[in-house]
């Protein structure tokens, strides 16, 4: 079975759109189940498929892993065995009848509108290029909900004015995500004036630049948000992804539906997505 370990997870990547995270996860997780069962078999008891994996999951338990890990590791085994049934490879799931156990998601961190405002407000004070370039990196991630790592991988051309959205890549995945009007004036403005003041290689193509004319890193915006928000007198754990749970919690409160919020998100499940109705619950 272990070699059928990679065509599950391209299965996965290409028909599911899991994220490259989880599936390195997911092959960690593989690799350690079949790793046991190779050692359970050279010790000469004959076992079933069945028991063996029962017995792995036991072996979990006694590491006391997180509820959150033993969750994916059950999820991964799960999901291999469906498949392996599936594609006619085994006759029989031996996780068929194998509960998950229950993990509690916290309501994601969000930023109320005055809130964001007051975030907004420091950078906007300010009159440097790297200023100007942060109150479009701020005003983008609130307007659009994308993930950092998509904000910061954009180039100039995934800017469309004329469609007024973004084309955006994540886990090799592409999506469109629509803007609103005043976003693509500011947008026009960046890209025509501001962008140049921080560029010094006509050839780089990234859209947002630090202080050397290179391509500006997540973990640099990261701590650009933080000295803001230390400054706005908000909390330290506000971070990009603040932002993008703000996006969202906005959009339900402003009567957005689920599944019009999970593809502007990017989620493959609905069930990501759910999760912000107990914050907009909450503030009800």
């Amino acid at each position: 079975m272990k070699q059928d370990i990679e065509p599950f997870l391209q299965y996965l990547h290409e028909g599911k759109g899991y994220a490259q995270n989880t599936l390195s996860a997911y092959r960690n997780d593989l690799n350690q189940l079949m790793a046991y069962i190779e050692t359970e078999k050279e010790k000469g008891i004959i076992k079933s498929t069945t028991e063996l994996v029962k017995s792995y999951l036991l072996k979990l338990r006694e590491r006391k892993y997180s509820p959150a890990t033993s969750a994916r590791k059950i999820a991964s085994t799960k999901s291999f065995f469906k498949f392996m049934v599936n594609s006619g490879k085994l006759r029989g799931n031996p996780t068929q009848n194998l509960l998950s156990p229950q993990v509690s998601k916290h309501s994601p961190r969000f930023l109320s509108p005055s809130q964001y405002q007051h975030l907004l407000a420091e950078p906007a004070k300010l009159t440097t290029p790297e200023a100007k370039r942060d109150v479009v990196m701020l005003e983008l991630l609130y307007a659009t909900g994308l993930r950092i790592s998509e904000l910061v991988s954009l180039d100039v051309k995934d800017i469309d004015l004329r469609q007024n959205c973004v084309n955006s890549v994540y886990s090799n995945s592409k999506r469109k995500v629509p803007f609103d009007q005043h976003m693509s004036k500011l947008l026009e403005k960046f890209v025509e004036n501001d962008r140049l003041d921080l560029l010094y290689d006509e050839k780089e193509e990234a859209l947002f630049l630090n202080r050397r004319g290179k391509r500006l890193t997540r973990q640099g915006f990261w701590q650009i948000i933080k000295n803001y928000a230390s400054k706005a007198g908000l909390s330290t754990n506000v971070t990009p992804h603040t932002l993008r749970h703000s996006f969202a919690v906005h959009k339900l409160q402003t009567g957005a539906d689920l599944h019009s919020i999970q593809q502007l998100l990017g989620h493959a499940y609905i069930s990501s997505t759910r999760i912000y109705q107990q914050s907009v619950s909450r503030e009800e």
